[in-house]
């Protein structure tokens, strides 16, 4: 509250000079700037006869420390501005600063300032405390002296802590016959809750706790081989509710326990004395402890389940909640039988968790299980030696949450240092293991027996199951659970080499752990439909690589719609198919590294909540054109997407350039960018840390004149294709007029060459008309020009040849015709074939009669020079032709005229 007060009263801009480590008395060379009051450039002088307050300097300091550090909030370690050599913290919504200054080595406490709420000397070699060194330290909570060579404890070494809360002085030189400990070592301690003295006494001695009642938490030595008795010293303890013998942070060493060992500690609510060489705990050593809701006995491995028994008893009537009998079977004794008598006791109590791990425990004896009471909420018994037996359907009476039957058939490995020898081990060994063990496997067996799918026994309300390590090599047949509310099963690190199936009823499972199995075989009805709530499935470690790329219909995880994580890291996969994942909508974290993938052929676009695609360490070069699609489709839905390609082999060649721009243009969060390696075209490895750099000198590499090749190429192709469709088209009716004269010259063995000076022709003339003129052309005109006139003409519904096309037989026709009758009409111009006749006697005349004018229009009707064909234009233009008249004088002249023409 000085501090405080001193502050509100302070400039805010207040500089202040002061040494690093203050002294223990006021400074006479303090020098303090106040810019505002004095001038910046200047230095005050304290006057003699002003009264320096040693608060205002450390509140000055304090607030210039916050001030320019602005670390009132902040949680990072930085240097302290008064020690160098330690490292200080804010305590949150406080000016007050934590200091760490471990493992620097010091040899003795410097003196820092007040405005410590937690300070640690940890792990120094410090060897005395000077008395008086903490008493100005009347904010100080937490103290660490541990792991340092103090020898010495004296009275006024703690003076000034009367407001500490902890102090910790573990693993010093403190040594019984030294007067380590002053009388009223603690005196000023007034207010201590936590204190560890352990790793100091290898006796049985005490010091006096006479001023430190307050005191909730005491861990300490305890050597002794006799009888184990607290001594009257802790009597004062009359706060004290945990006490912590352990001879695992400790010197640990009890004979045997006995109602006097904690007579004076009828409070107490925690004790621990594991591994503490313990050989007998006789009945009566906790029955005055009422209030005890822990108990840790584990790892004295004399005490045998004989201790247990005597245990329960002495609890029974007390507020027990944990019970820790860990290891308290012989490591090396033969397997041994949890009896009921063990354990009926506990039917009174409000125990919720029991821990029985390592006894070695085989067979459990039948009825036992239903004597822990119904507040038991978690088992821990892993690391025994269960078999088969009738009692596994006792456990589905149990209430309990959580159970963990891990390590099963281990060898003790936690404890293969550790050896005790033992006084007495008769006790230790079950005389009555053989006692109805092979009647017990039989009931199991009857039991099952002749039921088609196993039925798992399983506690109803248990939620939590752990079957981890324990070297079970067996297949996972078709087996149903017992009703359950079954959400967490882990049964990783055994050899469950095959997974048949169905598993059912286990809708409110959410978590499987089924990795490091050895598994190579999955049943597409494994994960049957009750697997509905699954959200997090861990296979990683297994041998599915095997399995996986034939599963092409995604038939093994097809139920599995609402899994949010998929691990299948470590797998040998080394393809997945298209469709593997195609039901997992919610999937948001899939795991896929550690494999041999080369790709991600697998769809992946309707995932759109994936969050990570973690495929680390796997053989891809670069990701393909459908690959990159894919992940962009999926990632234009999901912002949040971060996908993991480090530890794969990538390729940055020219046929990887599109790869390589993917890296570079992706919206996506690639982890670990900076770590890819890509291998160059001269087979050096670079690292990707700036892609966009390696992508133009890619670029630039990969130019060449390969495409202006093709693309010049391609013109001239264009251009000689677009010119030979330009001389193809208007060449058209001679080049078909050029194919048809050959036919018919190959056909037509009486072809009369063209050598001959005068030729002879089968027909006068060839008439071309349209079938809807047949009327005019077969009435009129054979009669005045065929009948009356003696012309022969050659008409195509008349003279054309069976048998022959019909283009083959227009060419014959007009080439073996002395003239061509072409009559005009809007029926002609309509008609393909008529439009062929016109256009091949065109040709005729051009390249076989030398130009000479064979062929003669007719217009059957009034045409106006928009009705005409362009060719048939150029005709009218040139040469003459003649309209029919259609009326009496008109039809002489029309005859006589046409008769002229043909002649």
């Amino acid at each position: 509250m000085a501090i405080m007060t001193m502050m509100s009263r302070t400039p805010t801009n207040i500089q202040v000079t002061v040494p690093d480590i203050l002294p223990s008395r006021t400074p006479t060379n303090v020098q303090v700037i106040v810019p505002g009051i004095v001038p910046t450039t200047q230095t005050a002088a304290l006057p003699r006869n002003f009264k320096f307050s040693y608060s205002l300097v450390i509140a000055l300091m304090l607030f210039k420390y916050c001030e320019n550090s602005k670390v009132n909030e902040t949680k990072d370690w930085k240097e302290c501005p008064f020690a160098s050599f330690c490292l200080c913290k804010n305590v949150p919504g406080s000016l007050l600063l934590i200091a760490d200054c471990s493992d620097k080595n010091l040899f003795q406490i410097p003196r820092l300032p007040n405005i410590l709420h937690d300070l640690s000397f940890q792990n120094n070699n410090i060897s005395r405390i000077e008395d008086g060194i903490f008493e100005k330290h009347f904010l100080l909570k937490s103290l660490d002296l541990s792991s340092n060579r103090i020898r010495h404890i004296g009275k006024f070494s703690f003076e000034g802590l009367k407001n500490l809360l902890s102090l910790n002085l573990r693993n010093n030189d403190l040594e019984y016959g030294n007067n380590s400990f002053e009388s009223s070592a603690f005196f000023f301690l007034e207010s201590l809750k936590i204190l560890n003295i352990q790793k100091n006494f290898n006796t049985s001695f005490m010091p006096d706790f006479s001023d430190i009642s307050s005191l909730e938490l005491l861990s300490m030595d305890y050597v002794s081989d006799t009888d184990a008795v607290l001594s009257k010293n802790i009597k004062y303890l009359k706060n004290l509710k945990s006490i912590n013998l352990s001879g695992f942070t400790g010197y640990c060493k009890m004979h045997s326990l006995s109602s006097k060992t904690f007579f004076y500690l009828p409070q107490i609510t925690h004790v621990t004395i594991s591994k503490c060489k313990i050989q007998f705990i006789y009945k009566g050593t906790f029955a005055n402890m009422r209030n005890i809701s822990e108990l840790d006995v584990s790892y004295n491995t004399c005490l045998g389940f004989a201790a247990l028994e005597n245990i329960t008893t002495d609890v029974q009537q007390s507020a027990i909640k944990i019970l820790k009998v860990n290891y308290i079977h012989g490591i090396f004794e033969m397997s041994t039988v949890l009896k009921t008598s063990h354990i009926w006791n506990l039917n009174r109590t409000s125990l919720v968790r029991f821990e029985a791990a390592g006894n070695r425990i085989q067979r459990i004896e039948s009825g036992a299980l239903r004597n822990f009471p119904v507040s038991l909420e978690s088992v821990d018994i892993k690391d025994n030696v269960f078999s088969i037996g009738i009692y596994m359907f006792d456990a589905v009476q149990m209430p309990i949450t959580s159970l963990d039957v891990s390590q099963t058939f281990s060898s003790h490995n936690v404890l293969t240092s550790y050896i005790e020898r033992c006084v007495d081990t008769k006790h230790t060994v079950s005389t009555n293991l053989e006692n109805n063990w092979l009647f017990d496997i039989v009931s199991f067996y009857r039991k099952v027996k002749g039921k088609s799918v196993f039925t798992v026994p399983v506690p109803t309300k248990l939620r939590i199951v752990t079957l981890r390590s324990s070297a079970v090599k067996y297949e996972i047949p078709e087996c149903m659970f017992t009703t359950n509310e079954l959400n967490n099963l882990t049964m990783s690190d055994n050899a469950f080499h095959t997974w048949t199936g169905p598993i059912t009823n286990v809708k409110s499972l959410s978590y499987l752990d089924l990795s490091s199995n050895f598994c190579s075989n999955v049943s597409k009805d494994f994960f049957s439909k009750d697997f509905i709530n699954l959200r997090h499935l861990l296979l990683e470690d297994n041998l599915l690589g095997l399995v996986i790329p034939t599963d092409f219909h995604g038939e093994i995880l097809q139920y599995l719609g609402n899994v949010g994580l998929i691990n299948l890291s470590a797998n040998k996969i080394t393809n997945i198919p298209k469709l593997f994942f195609k039901n997992q909508y919610n999937l948001e974290t899939l795991d896929l590294s550690d494999n041999m993938i080369d790709d991600i052929n697998f769809k992946v676009s309707h995932m759109k909540k994936l969050t990570f695609l973690n495929l680390r360490n796997n053989r891809i070069s670069a990701l393909s054109e459908y690959a990159m699609q894919n992940v962009n489709l999926m990632a234009n839905r999901n912002t949040n997407l971060t996908i993991d390609l480090s530890g794969n082999n990538f390729v940055c060649n020219c046929d990887t350039l599109t790869f390589v721009e993917w890296i570079v243009n992706t919206h996506i969060y690639l982890q670990h960018r900076n770590q890819y390696r890509c291998k160059m075209t001269n087979n050096t490895i670079i690292l990707l840390r700036n892609p966009r750099n390696v992508h133009q000198t890619l670029k630039k590499d990969c130019m060449s004149y390969e495409g202006f090749i093709i693309g010049i190429t391609s013109g001239i192709l264009i251009f000689i294709f677009t010119l030979c469709g330009g001389i193809v088209y208007r060449y058209r009716w001679k080049l078909r007029y050029l194919y048809y004269m050959v036919k018919v010259k190959w056909h037509d063995h009486e072809y009369q060459s063209d050598n001959t000076e005068e030729r002879l022709y089968m027909y006068d003339a060839f008439v071309s008309y349209a079938d809807e003129d047949q009327t005019f052309v077969h009435n009129l005109l054979v009669r005045e020009l065929e009948t009356e006139n003696a012309i022969q003409l050659c008409l195509h519904k008349r003279n054309f040849l069976p048998g022959n096309d019909i283009a083959t037989n227009i060419t014959s026709a007009i080439h073996n015709s002395r003239k061509t009758i072409v009559i005009m009409s809007h029926n002609y111009v309509g008609s393909y074939w008529c439009m062929f006749e016109y256009n091949m006697a065109r040709m005729e005349s051009i390249y076989e009669r030398k130009c000479e004018n064979i062929l003669f229009l007719v217009f059957y009707e009034q045409m106006s020079a928009s009705d005409l064909p362009l060719q048939v234009l150029e005709l009218v233009h040139d040469q003459s032709y003649i309209e029919y008249p259609n009326d009496e004088h008109g039809d002489i002249v029309f005859w006589e005229q046409l008769r002229k023409a043909i002649d």
